[in-house]
């Protein structure tokens, strides 16, 4: 392991890399607000997630702020794609399950879902909500249940309340106490954190 500036600033590197759930993925589908985006990204950071795929086949790819993402920008994986197809058979190609957010007939209430599975969560455009593509190519619909008159959260709303939800099942099954990484990830993960 290289060395650090600090040993508690190394602890705390060791202690979130272990924690860190690379079953657990986000995908975010043209997504407008850059300010969003920031915002999903400090979520993604706070409960774990290894990386976010940024689809943008309409919208440009978003410039994430420093600032307004509390540089977890910094910590977390990015992969760019301008097709959901393409997106979606390389996630299956690692396993993942394709959970997507739109309000339709067949889709299932959030807390429906098992999120310690190895699972992607899909989020959509905040005025469009995901393509159809994405929603025809998914393994499964949900949505987050409402009572008021206004049927949407804010996307970066959304997509707290939806990994909280999986970070309370992952705690649940002790998920966060055992690696995902083998100990060579491991070691790689810490000596690439160390250098940021």
């Amino acid at each position: 392991m290289i060395s650090f500036k600090t040993e508690k600033r190394l602890q705390k590197i060791v202690s979130v890399v272990r924690s860190r759930q690379k079953s657990l993925r986000l995908v975010l589908e043209n997504i407008h607000d850059p300010h969003n985006v920031s915002a999903i990204f400090r979520t993604c950071d706070a409960v774990g997630v290894t990386k976010v795929d940024l689809v943008y086949s309409i919208e440009k790819f978003p410039k994430i702020g420093k600032k307004s993402s509390a540089s977890a920008f910094k910590w977390i994986e990015r992969e760019k794609y301008k097709d959901v197809k393409l997106c979606y058979d390389n996630l299956r190609e690692e396993g993942f399950a394709i959970y997507a957010s739109a309000i339709s007939s067949d889709a299932v209430s959030f807390f429906d879902l098992d999120l310690t599975k190895k699972v992607a969560i899909v989020l959509g455009n905040e005025h469009r909500g995901i393509s159809k593509e994405a929603s025809e190519y998914a393994d499964k619909k949900f949505l987050i249940p409402m009572t008021g008159m206004v049927q949407s959260l804010n996307v970066s709303v959304a997509a707290a309340v939806i990994l909280y939800e999986a970070l309370r099942q992952r705690i649940k099954k002790g998920m966060y106490e055992k690696s995902e990484y083998s100990e060579e990830e491991l070691e790689e993960l810490i000596n690439l954190w160390c250098k940021k």
